[in-house]
């Protein structure tokens, strides 16, 4: 580690495989905590290229503990995190919206890092049990319409740089990688990112997959569509930038997605939303990233036609019987 971090200080770049090699080495806790707090910072100091970005993930994928969906069509609703906004829990929203709406989403996350509350803290807090056995993930996505890959159950490797991460408080590479290692490597993701330049890094990996996509950004700074401002929007088809008066809705203060002070008051607006008491910022935003994530099974509908099915998700009550359903199912 010491020889490789010598080169990456005087700006060397990783290849593909060296990427993948060293985090290998990693997950195998080779490394003294100050070695890879100084690792993990070369990434803070300089842009991960695409292919280390590449060998990253394909440790991860490679060391992983997989879920086979038994040829599920399924999706991924996840944000990279890191975008310091502390929102409420949108893209987990999200999720349990597509799932009422009748799609199966196999959502990949985690505890919070850089934010009150991540999707695992709140999913916990509301009584959802992680678990890592197939037959009862399988059982979760059909009777629920959805099931949550808690990343620590499914990625070792993650385990050798957890403490750094979280004494270091702050993004780092591993955000980047989360929404790329779902453990059931589903077929359709719709991501978010913490800033642009990551975003034409996820255009650049996905496209090569040829499975539909969605990479969405907002430009300034949240990882989700946050309606506060133009997003950018990278799906296989296009590469759109698109204002919330494109998408038929209203622009929003980012004081109205706040996502609270703890994990108890990040709940409290989680089952408030799907209960149908959010307010009108809250639920547009949800049901903006819903839309899009939709629009990733229905590439000849209009973002507004997914947005409305959406609509009718969280107003029937079916998005929030799909969280009480995911909370009872053991």
């Amino acid at each position: 580690m010491k020889q490789l971090l010598e080169q990456l200080f005087q700006h060397h770049k990783m290849s593909q495989q060296e990427a993948k090699d060293i985090l290998i080495e990693i997950s195998q806790e080779k490394f003294s905590d100050v070695h890879l707090a100084c690792f993990l910072t070369v990434f803070k100091m300089r842009p991960i290229t695409v292919e280390e970005l590449k060998g990253f993930r394909g440790a991860l994928l490679e060391l992983c503990n997989p879920v086979d969906l038994k040829g599920i069509d399924s999706i991924d609703i996840v944000g990279t995190g890191g975008d310091s906004k502390n929102t409420f829990n949108i893209s987990t929203l999200t999720s349990f919206v597509v799932a009422g709406a009748g799609y199966k989403v196999t959502k990949h996350g985690n505890y919070g890092v850089s934010s009150v509350s991540g999707s695992s803290n709140v999913l916990e807090h509301l009584g959802y049990e992680f678990t890592d056995d197939p037959d009862q993930l399988l059982k979760r996505l059909d009777h629920c319409g959805i099931c949550f890959f808690h990343a620590p159950l499914f990625h070792p490797a993650m385990k050798a740089v957890g403490p750094v991460r979280r004494a270091m408080g702050m993004k780092t590479f591993f955000n980047m990688l989360g929404p790329l290692v779902n453990p059931a490597r589903p077929k359709r993701h719709f991501l978010g990112v913490f800033n642009l330049n990551l975003a034409r890094l996820y255009h650049y990996i996905l496209q090569e997959e040829e499975l539909p996509f969605g990479v969405v950004y907002s430009l300034d700074g949240y990882d989700e569509i946050s309606l506060t401002s133009t997003f950018s929007l990278k799906t296989n088809e296009a590469d759109l930038y698109l204002a919330p008066e494109d998408i038929g809705m209203n622009t929003v203060a980012p004081e109205e997605l706040h996502g609270g002070n703890d994990v108890i008051e990040a709940a409290k607006i989680f089952t408030t939303i799907l209960e149908g008491n959010g307010s009108t910022a809250q639920n547009n935003v949800v049901l903006a990233n819903a839309g899009a994530a939709i629009q990733r099974f229905h590439a000849d509908k209009s973002l507004p036609d997914c947005i409305q099915i959406a609509r009718e998700s969280l107003a029937s009550g079916k998005a929030l019987q799909c969280l009480k359903r995911a909370v009872d199912t053991k």
